[in-house]
């Protein structure tokens, strides 16, 4: 298992590399936008799959929100984030260079996690999957993801501070105040009405 700091971990993902990290959740995969496609290479994860892009804090996602969804997308990061809670928005024009999903949408999240916002405040946002190989229930510790991903840096100190071993709740926006149930999660539906 090769741990890293959060300096190494900067450098692996300027040169286009991915790093494994805990969430709040689940622990991630994750690197620069403009290398997605190594996630999917490595995770043998379908290319229909979107990635989530998690954030630190507000300012670093709302560039990627669609006018349109930006009041709805404004009230729930507000009330939820950080936390367990998956937001899939139109993206706006300027940043559909982002999009690992074929109908203009992009999921943010920023986690409640120390480790993830420290290294995306430095990092910026960073596109996301669960550290697993697709089709695979993996390991929540980084013992065992280590097995999976020999070849991928995880970033330390280890053992990591506890997510919750369960994935986020994620919901998309259809129009003014109407989003729809996508995946039940850490957060419980009954609280987004």
């Amino acid at each position: 298992m090769n741990v890293i700091n959060k300096e190494s971990a900067l450098e692996k993902l300027k040169s286009g590399l991915p790093i494994i990290f805990q969430t709040d959740t689940l622990p991630a995969i994750g690197c620069l936008p403009e290398f997605s496609k190594i996630i999917y290479d490595i995770k043998k994860r379908d290319s229909n799959k979107p990635l989530i892009l998690m954030g630190a804090e507000n300012e670093q996602l709302i560039d990627y929100v669609d006018e349109s969804a930006k009041e709805d997308f404004e009230n729930l990061a507000a009330k939820y984030w950080p936390g367990a809670l998956t937001l899939i928005i139109p993206v706006s024009e300027n940043k559909k260079s982002t999009l690992t999903s074929k109908n203009f949408t992009l999921g943010l999240r920023i986690p409640n996690s120390y480790m993830a916002q420290s290294l995306m405040r430095e990092a910026g946002p960073l596109l996301t999957s669960s550290a697993n190989i697709s089709g695979f229930k993996g390991s929540i510790k980084a013992e065992g993801i280590a097995l999976d991903f020999p070849s991928v840096d995880i970033l330390g100190p280890v053992p990591w501070e506890k997510g919750s071993g369960k994935a986020s709740t994620i919901i998309s926006w259809n129009n003014s105040e109407d989003w729809r149930l996508i995946r039940e999660g850490e957060v419980l539906i009954q609280e987004l009405h």
